[in-house]
């Protein structure tokens, strides 16, 4: 039998708030096979936030185990789960975090920073990234003359310029119009059949319908895991909207 790549046995997330316990996520016993596309969804508070932040080892749990890709990861202090997350794991937020003064390369290079390689192969490597989410033209750009779709590609870029194991996006089409967002999930859904495993959290059920599963977290807890029949194609939806998008004015 196949190791999933993500596996949780119980576990929990209690914080400790003005005197009181806030269960953040209780007894969550979950696997991840590897090449999966997810959704997380649930209303706020749900506890999705708290599950992406302990798979993405952004924080340790209170109770119960955690492996990726077959280590037992649940008990690491904070320096050794940074090493895992520069090595194994991948982020996308919803508002880019891009340095404002860095360009686009310099953006995608800053996680290799952290590790023993020489500054000419750093080059190359986030190179070859922003050319993987089709950048390669804009590498000397800086944020301020990007359009939000080409922020969160540099931002894409920057997660997977080191190989991960797994990609994790929080609302990453949240600050983008329909066809942008558009355009960003059908380069994940692209990356996840490259094999990269790949995991959004999402209020959109839109967005979630992307997905190959879907994970819906209430009051801490995780209430549904159900298969998605015909995921949605964002490839499709990239060309019907540029197929209906209504003709620019013939110049004067």
């Amino acid at each position: 039998m196949t190791t999933p790549l993500l596996r949780t046995e119980a576990l929990s997330k209690t914080y400790h708030i003005g005197g009181g316990d806030v269960h953040a996520l209780v007894d969550l016993s979950i696997a991840i096979p590897r090449g999966e596309m997810i959704a997380i969804m649930g209303p706020s508070g749900s506890g999705k936030s708290t599950c992406m932040n302990l798979l993405g080892c952004l924080d340790s749990p209170s109770a119960g185990n955690y492996w990726l890709d077959g280590e037992d990861v649940s008990q690491l202090d904070s320096d050794a789960l940074a090493h895992i997350r520069n090595e194994k794991v991948g982020f996308v937020f919803q508002q880019f975090n891009l340095l404002a003064r860095a360009t686009a390369l310099d953006n995608v290079e800053l996680p290799l920073t952290y590790g023993r390689i020489p500054r000419r192969q750093r080059h190359e490597k986030a190179a070859r990234a922003l050319e993987a989410v089709g950048l390669g033209q804009r590498m000397d750009h800086r944020p301020s003359q990007l359009s939000g779709g080409q922020m969160q590609r540099v931002a894409i870029a920057r997660a997977i310029v080191n190989n991960p194991r797994v990609l994790m996006a929080d609302e990453p089409t949240g600050a983008l119009d329909s066809r942008t967002g558009a355009e960003i999930m059908a380069l994940f859904q692209r990356l996840n059949s490259e094999g990269i495993t790949v995991i959004v959290v999402t209020h959109d059920e839109h967005v979630a319908e992307h997905a190959k599963r879907i994970l819906r977290f209430r009051d801490g807890r995780l209430v549904s895991d159900e298969a998605v029949a015909s995921p949605i194609r964002a490839a499709d939806t990239v060309a019907s909207l540029a197929a209906n998008a209504p003709a620019l004015p013939e110049a004067a």
